[in-house]
């Protein structure tokens, strides 16, 4: 395509997007080429295009609404009427894209998906993608698709589920979402959208690059290369630049046209009569085929990263004159007229037509009301119906499912001897897998291994491949696959192996599965129970990352759940809450399982059996911040803890009896995100004196949620010691002791309050 003489030369100082404006005009009044027949509706909008006439109408109209979207947030942002300014033009191409796939194709877009959008908008009657953007762009309460909560590319109606900032990290849950739509065949779930669908994935070229992109691809490749259907789409829409650093010229085609087990398209995304079969062949190969499918597809960026980023200060003034000339809307501007579909006025109007639409939208979205109290912004957060949850902890219409999965009445837990940790977490697990036919465990050794600690044996033999398994050695991906899972109505179960192992993937549930509610408006759900083997003091086996003791990182993720029993009665009822919670309000929950305490049957001394109990029948459940309290009455100490310091605390308890006559009460908080502030101020209400035993660091610890807790409701005069870890790693074997609290800290803790 020629460069018209309008955009040959322009003075730096000019705003871009007001030239990039005025190039579609201008290029519009001086085209000089030939007309031909105007086509009908069903022939090619150009020989040998394989896009007809009213496809390419309708294409054109959706570029046109990406683009005047983008420029209506470049004048109104600094009205302060809209609140985002990365755009989408360049990438308008990307409607091709939602023309070929259908409604129902689950999608997980690229910040610049507007024409996407606009296009996809078309799938149903009686919708508007010019007001439903405007409202999101002007933060409204009133946006369908986050309800005014950030700019977010989303539907429910057309499945798109809303991505907050794409920088790869979306892509692991999109190819989780292709393998959920094979594997519900397998387990006779039934799926909310078409068995046939495909997953849809777009990013750019730099995010490519990004280690989250990179596990997916791998786990993309690997899934096909085992012949396991994976029907994912990733769209690369490669515009050469990442904000301002430029892709290697190639790089992309090179990096994955030669992929094994990816296989590779390529689509002029600036040529809508050119890119349009090339899109097609990829998306029906996908579809048809079931694997996974990279569609490289060609795009530019005019107008800068977003309304902020200036790049007359970092680019050539000749550098961004041939970027702009190689807008699409030019090439699709000239095949309008070539074609005989639009004359210079009528293609003119409709552009003028667009503009006022979308800045008329836009005014009517800054009168609409905006989120204007915590409680609103708040609201689809964390969702909690207490009453809800207890009904369904506490469901038992599932008894013949679940003799077959123990084998006969006889092998029922609750009719078995008190067993330890490990044992009971094993059999609560069969009891859900029992309750929930929907459900799936995976991760790394789970199936025919049982795990590395045996904690998931006999699950693979009583529920099968299909709803045990494992996974490649990749906790992104298991996270992501878990996310897939639960996008398409299932129960996803996964296991990381160690706490240590989750911080690599830390922002599959911070950044993707606990914010979807969120930004959603709580519209999509990501019901997730993740287990994770946790904590310090393993011996004989160990060092940092199979002896970590942080959750900060947990702590910290907004609407996540966390619980950690230290028993095993107590892990069989809160695996019940846990799945209540993921299946009545969509919660995602992490279960964290102390491994020191997992084969622990002795409290006091070898032999007494006292860390083993009954498993409680079906029926009860324990309630979200429930603590236990052992030794209600005694107030002269209260030590308030978890996990491996229950054991620890009642054994110190003894100590400090023999040493001060005091009566010691042990507080197991059970539940470490939300932490149950209110019962934690009554437990201190009548201490004389409180010890926070806290195996985790010094730092950031859930002891310093603890002592909040103590000083808010009014009690931070009590005299109170911290029994914590130290703010180091852990170091291997015996020394490991050296940073961990012990018995003997928490009794010296006791004599410095006496």
């Amino acid at each position: 395509m020629s460069v018209p003489f309008a955009i040959t030369a322009r003075h730096k100082g000019f705003n871009r997007a007001e030239i990039v404006d005025q190039n579609f005009t201008e290029f519009v009044q001086f085209w000089q080429g030939d007309v031909r027949d105007t086509p009908d509706d069903d022939a090619p909008v150009l020989p040998g295009s394989e896009l007809n006439a009213q496809g390419f109408r309708e294409l054109l109209e959706s570029q046109l609404i990406s683009r005047h979207l983008d420029l209506m947030a470049r004048v109104l942002r600094v009205q302060n009427k809209v609140f985002y300014t990365i755009g989408s033009s360049g990438h308008e191409g990307n409607a091709m894209v939602a023309r070929l796939t259908r409604h129902t194709d689950p999608a997980f877009l690229h910040y610049r998906s507007g024409g996407f959008m606009a296009e996809r908008f078309r799938k149903l009657p009686g919708m508007d993608p010019v007001m439903d953007s405007a409202l999101s762009f002007a933060a409204s309460s009133e946006d369908p698709a986050s309800g005014g909560r950030h700019k977010v590319w989303g539907s429910k109606p057309l499945w798109v589920l809303p991505q907050t900032s794409t920088i790869a990290s979306h892509l692991p849950k999109a190819l989780g979402t292709a393998v959920a739509i094979e594997q519900a065949r397998r387990i006779g779930h039934t799926l909310p959208i078409p068995a046939d669908s495909i997953a849809i994935c777009s990013f750019g070229d730099a995010s490519s690059n990004h280690a989250t992109a990179q596990t997916a691809f791998n786990a993309a490749g690997w899934t096909a290369y085992q012949k396991l259907p994976a029907p994912v789409l990733f769209v690369c829409e490669d515009n050469g630049i990442g904000i301002s650093v430029k892709t290697p010229t190639g790089w992309v085609a090179s990096n994955f046209q030669q992929r094994s087990n990816l296989d590779y398209f390529f689509a002029d995304g600036l040529d809508l009569a050119e890119g349009y079969a090339q899109v097609q062949r990829a998306v029906e190969h996908c579809r048809t085929t079931r694997r996974p499918t990279f569609l490289h597809l060609k795009t530019t960026r005019v107008m800068g990263h977003a309304g902020t980023d200036f790049e007359i200060e970092w680019r050539s003034i000749e550098e961004l004159v041939s970027v702009e000339s190689t807008d699409p809307l030019l090439r699709s501007a000239a095949i309008a007229l070539e074609s005989g579909l639009y004359s210079k006025d009528s293609l003119l109007s409709l552009y003028e037509a667009t503009r006022k639409r979308c800045f008329a939208a836009a005014e009517e979205a800054d009168r609409r009301p905006r989120l204007t109290s915590l409680a609103d912004v708040l609201k689809p957060l964390a969702p909690y119906t207490p009453d809800a949850v207890k009904r369904e902890a506490e469901r038992t219409d599932y008894a013949e499912r679940r003799v077959a999965a123990f084998g006969s009445e006889d092998k029922l837990p609750e009719k078995q001897a008190p067993r330890h940790l490990a044992i009971q977490i094993g059999q609560a697990l069969h009891d859900l897998m029992a309750k929930y036919p929907q459900s799936l465990l995976f991760g790394e050794d789970v199936a025919q291994k049982g795990g590395v600690y045996t904690v998931t044996k006999g699950l693979h033999k009583a529920f099968k491949n299909s709803r045990v398994f494992n996974t490649l050695l990749d906790e992104t991906m298991i996270l992501g696959l878990a996310q897939g899972f639960a996008s398409m109505g299932m129960l996803p179960i996964p296991e990381i192996q160690y706490l240590a192992y989750f911080h690599n993937a830390c922002d599959q549930i911070r950044g993707e599965a606990c914010s979807l509610q969120f930004f959603s408006n709580d519209q999509y759900r990501n019901p997730i129970l993740m287990r994770v083997a946790s904590l310090g003091y393993q011996k004989g086996f160990g060092g940092h990352f199979h002896n970590d003791n942080s959750i900060t990182a947990l702590r910290d993720i907004p609407g996540l759940v966390v619980g950690c029993p230290s028993r095993g009665d107590d892990a069989a009822t809160m695996l019940r809450t846990l799945s209540a919670l993921a299946q009545v309000d969509g919660r995602v929950c992490a279960f964290l399982e102390p491994i020191a305490l997992y084969m622990t049957k002795d409290l006091y001394e070898a032999g007494d059996g006292q860390w083993q109990f009954d498993y409680p029948a079906p029926g009860s459940a324990m309630t979200l911040g429930e603590g236990r309290i052992y030794h209600p009455e005694a107030n002269d100490l209260v030590v308030f803890t978890f996990g491996n310091g229950v054991p620890m605390a009642l054994r110190a308890a003894r100590q400090i009896e023999a040493a001060h006559g005091w009566k010691t009460r042990v507080v197991d908080l059970r539940w470490l995100a939300p932490l149950n502030n209110a019962f934690i101020a009554e437990q201190a209400r009548d201490a004389k004196r409180i010890i926070v035993l806290d195996e985790g660091r010094r730092s950031a610890g859930v002891g310093e949620g603890v002592i909040t807790a103590i000083v808010e409701g009014g009690f931070g005069k009590t005299p109170l010691r911290r029994v914590v870890g130290e703010d180091t790693y852990t170091p291997l074997a015996g020394a490991a002791l050296l940073v961990l609290p012990g018995e003997s800290d928490v009794v010296s803790a006791a004599a410095e309050l006496a």
